[in-house]
């Protein structure tokens, strides 16, 4: 499956938006599980980041949120505006210690949707992207009973066939 159709169904407006965000944000105190994730390498500092948190399984990696949920599986999302300056961090919380595939969005014009030739991808691991998905396992990551912090590098459109960090190492 190729990388841009799966992100568009995966970060497409849906019919409820704000599925999972309720569940997966962070409040001050409030003990794991949770991943925090340093993103890095963003491109420029416009528009909405965004983390997802899917089933470590390549059948619901990147999966439609409302299907996901309706089947008792886990999915979560946090989206914030990309800030101005400093250091950009989310936090999102797993419902239970184990492993978990992310995917970070960076949605460049705030619309919502995968802009293959602007926006930007990052995953745990920092996987090498082509124009397919990365297997789960690949954007996978573990958590225990408490907080896991996470380095995601983000990743944008280089050329027809393939997505790379930026290369002139801004942040």
């Amino acid at each position: 499956m190729m990388l841009a159709a799966a992100l568009a169904s995966a970060t497409l407006p849906r019919s409820t938006p704000d599925l999972g965000l309720a569940e997966g944000r962070c409040r001050r105190d409030e003990p794991g599980p949770a991943f925090i994730i340093d993103v890095t390498g963003l491109k420029d500092r416009k528009g909405l980041i965004r983390v997802e948190l899917y089933p470590a399984d390549d059948r619901d990696f990147l999966a439609d949120d409302n299907v996901l949920i309706a089947a008792g599986k886990p999915f979560a999302r946090v989206e914030r505006p990309v800030p101005q300056s400093g250091p950009v961090e989310l936090c999102i919380r797993a419902p239970a210690p184990g492993s978990y595939a992310l995917s970070l969005l960076h949605d460049r014009d705030g619309n919502r949707k995968f802009g293959l030739s602007t926006d930007g991808v990052g995953f745990p691991g920092n996987p090498r992207i082509g124009l397919g998905k990365p297997h789960a396992a690949q954007a996978s990551a573990e958590v225990g009973t408490g907080i896991r912090r996470l380095s995601v590098r983000m990743n944008y459109r280089r050329g027809l066939f393939s997505f790379g960090p930026v290369r002139d190492g801004r942040s």
